[in-house]
Order: structure tokens, then sequence, then C-alpha cells
């Protein structure tokens, strides 16, 4: 199903530039190198444009937001739509705190963004327009008495914004406009670990920086590949006795050595 995205990303290596936060930086770059893409964390405002111009796509995650990295955020996605690169945003906290949340509808404003991935918490505050978040957790989850309304939702703020919606937790939701993706992969484990989040917004970047034209096919496969990996790097915890650092590591292991047949084999998604 998602075949030639897993294959054009192998053959291209897209360049992803991230502006992320300190928190988990070092994870997500390795999990851009795992999942075949080439990290470059840049976000000074003298040479992110220069960045963003010679990368694949743009990552913008708004973790550890501050005064001097609004501005490079905003300059960096300015560029990348110039340029017609896939942009994609991670509202950390979006309604925990006025800045973020101001920032992220700025943000909104200035540019023009390909993907929106986010917990429910997040989404839902973009989609009401105020905070609705407490921390950067998700207060809320995805289940089967409200996915419709969910669905709904986010299909009204693709069509608003134009981008796709990626939704996650214990369920995840991949929406563009009319249409859906569902995806039952994961495991709480991946929760008990720091930045299981950031480090698929930037799969996702890797994903859509290798296949521009496919961003809802590629945000689904991005979102797949990372549940499948930490539902088996959770088996391999287990049978070597490991706990959530030792689960970190096979995590990224296994996001590096799944392949297409793999992924086909293990991913539980269903498109509405």
């Amino acid at each position: 199903m998602f075949e030639n995205i897993l294959e054009n990303v192998a053959m291209q290596t897209p360049l992803v530039h991230n502006i992320t936060n300190y928190v988990t930086v070092n994870d997500v770059a390795n999990i851009v190198l795992a999942c075949g893409g080439s990290p470059i964390m840049a976000d000074d405002l003298t040479e992110v444009e220069e960045i963003t111009s010679i990368c694949s796509s743009l990552v913008l995650n708004i973790g550890t937001l501050n005064a001097r990295t609004i501005l490079s955020m905003i300059k960096a996605g300015k560029k990348a739509n110039e340029l017609g690169l896939p942009v994609i945003l991670d509202p950390v906290g979006a309604g925990a705190s006025k800045l973020r949340t101001n920032m992220t509808f700025k943000l909104l404003e200035e540019v023009k963004f390909s993907v929106i991935r986010g917990n429910i918490s997040e989404i839902k505050t973009i989609y009401a327009g105020s905070g609705l978040t407490k921390g950067v957790d998700a207060a809320e989850s995805i289940e089967d008495e409200n996915i419709n309304e969910i669905i709904q939702l986010t299909k009204d703020l693709s069509i608003g914004t134009g981008a796709v919606i990626a939704t996650t937790g214990a369920t995840d939701l991949v929406v563009h406009h009319e249409k859906a993706y569902i995806i039952k992969n994961g495991h709480p484990m991946m929760s008990k670990i720091t930045g299981s989040g950031c480090m698929l917004s930037a799969v996702i970047g890797a994903y859509c920086g290798a296949n521009p034209e496919q961003l809802i096919d590629s945000t689904a496969a991005a979102v797949c590949v990372m549940g499948l990996s930490g539902e088996l790097a959770y088996q391999k915890t287990i049978a070597t006795g490991g706990g959530t650092s030792s689960f970190r590591t096979h995590f990224i292991d296994y996001v590096s050595k799944l392949d297409s047949s793999l992924l086909k084999e293990g991913m539980k998604i269903e498109s509405r």
C-alpha cells in the first residue's frame, strides 16, 4: 500500500530542516536518520532561509518556543512556501499558554502548512481558536464513542487550512479534506519516553519531503511505521527484560529496519 512511499525515501534520502525543541532534538535527529532521511537542525535567524533552501522539507516544533525562534520559524516557513516545500507544524502544548496558542495561530496566518500533527487537545485548540490543553499531553483521547465527531472536526479543519491533519494518540487519524485514515498501531510504552510525538513529526517531514505529491499517504505511512515499530520494540523489550530506556533503543532500531513487506503485514489501517 505504501511501498512507493518508503522506496522514495530510501532512494532520495530527504534532507529535513528541523526547528525543534531542545528536549527531544537528539532523538529527532536519530529517528530521521533511522527512517532513511537526513536531519539538519538550524534555528538562527541569519541562516534559516539558506538551510531551508537546500532541504526537502521543513518541520516546525514549538515545544520550547522562545522569542528568537518565533522569528526564525516564520522566516523559514515563508521560504519553504516560496520554494514549494512541504512544511509540517507540531503545535506542542498549543492551548497550554498564551505564547504557544498565539504563536500557533500566528504561524497559521504567516505560513501555509502541508501537515499539522498534534494530539487531540492541540488539534481541538486550533479548531476552536482557543486553549483547551493542559500541559503538553492530551487531556482526552479518541474513542469509538467520539471518533466520528473527531473525523468530521478534522475534515473541517483540513478544508479550512488546506493541510493534512494528523491527530495522534492510542488511535491515530490522518485526514485530508474528505479522505480519512484510522490507524491503530502503537503501544502505550511510547508515551513513557520523551519525544515520540516530536519524532513522528520529523518522520512525516522525511516522508513528505521524498513524496511531496502524496502528502496524506506519506503522513499515514509515517504514522503506521512509527506505531508498528513501537509494537515490535515493546515485544523486544519484554523479551529481553528491559525498561523504558531499552524500549527507546529498540524503537529507533525497528524504524531503521522496517521495510514495506513488514509494514504491509503489521499495519492496522482503515480508510473512510
